[in-house]
């Protein structure tokens, strides 16, 4: 099992300007700035990901905004006008762990609320040792390690922070996430310092704990070119529960129609499935594309975020777009109430996605993810002012059908 199959992301920890950093915090803040049953009977390829690559050096960056091209090219500092998410969402992040301590991660990090406090003998539960919450983990205020069976959540990748960073980083140090207000619940299946360990059991434990802890968002960027049929009942327990999951279409270079990769390409209702573009549009050589298995495309090239050690750096792959698709779905889970199951949100967003000829053959929707359209656009033909929009051409909107999978 791996990360996007061979994770696919490359890493830069390459020094990145502080004023161009500001410059993303100011926007997040409000500025007006510019703009797999039994284990033996289907399992994951046994890979796992490489370590990270050593830091890139520095290369010259044109301003903050070039930086940010994700956050601008999905139109989200618009959509925060609208909504900036809600705690109230709960997005389980699946992955290598997260630095839980992350100043720009911290505030918005899930409690458990049986877990914190004090106990009748006046000890912090957070760290007594005691499952005070009888639900089967002890200590787990911000999630849970799967890897190593502990509360640990350290992220020895780098992976895991960076996901959580794109998804919800806060901007209260110096840069924002698409949905900058979110609970992250750090679920950690992987650890690449582990000898030995489960990735694929780890995932499936991963799943039933974010259902039961209330989570409505699941973010999983991991997969493998062979089905498991635990992990598949596991992500169906999740869509009876009315879990959303978004997963990766994976790095594979080649078409998920004829040579499928999961979790992303099981068929379930529940999942919507994200690959990636370059900024220029176009779908990244190394990203799977499936006309009928893939559904939206996302930012997912030299994409900025946070990383372990109070750290920023670059990292690339549908991993990356994966986590754009899940910020995009907890501004919808603030902000629009009329989209209550996976199936309307995964319908919702790749409706209102960007269309985009380069998309042709490449994803169901023929599309790339974008927030404030996803906000502003209610039903077929009405706007967030409530403007409804004409068909001057009297084009037959039936006309106009997604592919089915």
């Amino acid at each position: 099992m791996s990360i996007d199959g061979s994770f696919s992301g490359k890493l830069s920890r390459r020094w990145i300007e502080p004023a161009a950093l500001s410059l993303l915090a100011g926007i997040a803040l409000g500025s007006s700035f510019g703009l797999g049953g039994d284990a033996a009977i289907l399992t994951k390829a046994a890979t796992v990901p490489s370590a990270p690559q050593a830091p890139q050096p520095k290369r010259e960056i044109s301003g903050a905004m070039a930086q940010a091209w994700g956050l601008l090219g999905t139109d989200s500092p618009e959509a925060w006008k609208l909504t900036r998410g809600s705690h109230d969402v709960l997005v389980a992040v699946i992955d290598t762990g997260c630095d839980v301590r992350h100043p720009d991660l911290v505030d918005n990090m899930w409690k458990n609320l049986g877990e914190i406090g004090l106990d009748e003998t006046g000890r912090d539960k957070a760290a007594n040792g005691i499952d005070d919450d009888r639900n089967g983990y002890v200590d787990d205020v911000n999630g849970w390690n799967f890897a190593a069976d502990s509360n640990d959540l350290e992220d020895h990748h780098g992976h895991g922070t960076h996901i959580a960073g794109i998804i919800g980083a806060s901007g209260a140090s110096k840069l924002s996430g698409v949905a900058p207000n979110v609970s992250l619940m750090i679920l950690k299946y992987y650890d690449p310092d582990l000898t030995r360990q489960n990735p694929l059991g780890a995932t499936v434990k991963s799943i039933y704990y974010a259902v039961k802890m209330g989570a409505k968002i699941i973010n999983y960027s991991g997969g493998g070119i062979h089905p498991s049929q635990i992990e598949f009942e596991a992500y169906r327990y999740a869509a009876r529960h009315g879990v959303l999951v978004i997963a990766a279409a994976g790095n594979e270079k080649s078409d998920s129609d004829r040579h499928a990769y999961f979790p992303a390409d099981y068929d379930l209702s529940n999942i919507l499935s994200v690959t990636a573009i370059d900024p220029r549009g176009r779908v990244l050589a190394t990203s799977n594309w499936g006309e009928r298995t893939v559904d939206i495309a996302a930012p997912g090239e030299d994409i900025l975020s946070t990383l372990p050690g109070d750290s920023y750096g670059e990292m690339t792959g549908t991993s990356q777009a994966t986590a754009f698709a899940t910020g995009v779905a907890v501004l919808l889970k603030a902000n629009r109430s009329d989209l209550a199951t996976p199936e309307e949100l995964i319908e919702h967003l790749m409706a209102t996605g960007e269309t985009s000829g380069q998309l042709q053959g490449k994803a169901r929707s023929r599309a790339v993810l974008n927030s404030y359209r996803a906000l502003a656009i209610y039903g077929e033909d009405v706007n967030a002012a409530g403007v409804v929009a004409e068909n001057e051409e009297e084009i037959d909107p039936s006309s106009y059908t997604l592919p089915t999978r």
